[in-house]
């Protein structure tokens, strides 16, 4: 399969919340108690049980109050640093571009709602698990659309081959700049290009999106560094064990061999 996209038209979105519902349904998540964060938004954050929320934040500009909409989940990056940051390998890509979590493999360290750059997977404090958004790849790798994108009433949400995707998200780009030159797309090129890629109306700061994410130091450091040399380290100290070992008992047989032969002298 090619790989996919999931256009978020922020434009189009009416803040309805359906994706959140749909997600609950499909996934079979219960419903959580929740308190209003502001204006409209009932969610401050991911929970192991709400794997996508609405955000609402109302900026005033030139007199008016513009509503900023945005649907959250997990964005399914193309270069996943919750992916590089587990050390039991249970985060993998789909050919699609969806970024999974094989629960078998899950040990609940936490180490990849550390190093995400949105805060998106949670450890299920009862499973012991990480859980996210998983793009409903069950639905799609039986050509089904996601249950998020199935239920958008006003067609925030578009899904399809991710070359597609881009050139209706480029169209619409164009489209939307010319009443509103701020407007802005954010995942075309963010963390190697994601697959959840949005048309925002405004920065991404005033949606609380990072800009231009960097790979944390410390993450860098750990993967990219230490653990290659440690490998080496540990690699050397090996051969060392075993050249070690191989000498000693190649001594031992010399050893042995010219004992053999004196004894076999004094006869």
């Amino acid at each position: 399969m090619t790989k996919k996209m999931v256009f978020v038209d922020t434009s189009r979105c009416t803040g309805c919340k359906a994706c959140s519902v749909a997600c609950k349904c499909w996934n079979e998540l219960p419903a959580e108690k929740t308190k209003l964060i502001t204006s409209y938004q009932s969610h401050g954050d991911f929970t192991p049980t709400t794997w996508t929320y609405m955000t609402f934040t109302e900026k005033y500009e030139d007199g008016k109050v513009n509503w900023l909409t945005r649907k959250a989940q997990c964005f399914h990056c193309a270069e996943p640093w919750c992916l590089k940051a587990c050390p039991q390998k249970a985060i993998y890509q789909t050919e699609t571009g969806f970024v999974e979590i094989d629960r078998n493999k899950c040990v609940g360290c936490g180490y990849c709602t550390t190093n995400c750059p949105y805060g998106v997977p949670k450890v299920d404090p009862d499973l012991k698990k990480s859980v996210k958004c998983y793009g409903c790849i069950n639905r799609v790798e039986s050509n089904l659309l996601p249950s998020c994108v199935h239920t958008c009433g006003p067609e925030a949400l578009s899904f399809g081959d991710r070359d597609k995707m881009m050139v209706k998200a480029e169209t619409r780009l164009a489209e939307i700049q010319k009443t509103n030159p701020k407007a802005q797309l954010y995942g075309k090129d963010e963390m190697g290009g994601t697959t959840f890629c949005y048309l925002l109306m405004d920065k991404p700061e005033a949606y609380g999106l990072p800009v231009n994410p960097k790979m944390p130091l410390s993450l860098f450091l750990w993967k990219d560094v230490i653990q290659p040399v440690g490998k080496l380290v540990m690699g050397a100290a090996a051969a060392a064990v075993l050249v070690g070992v191989g000498s000693n008992l190649l001594r031992g047989n010399y050893r042995g061999s010219v004992h053999e032969n004196e004894e076999g002298g004094g006869h």
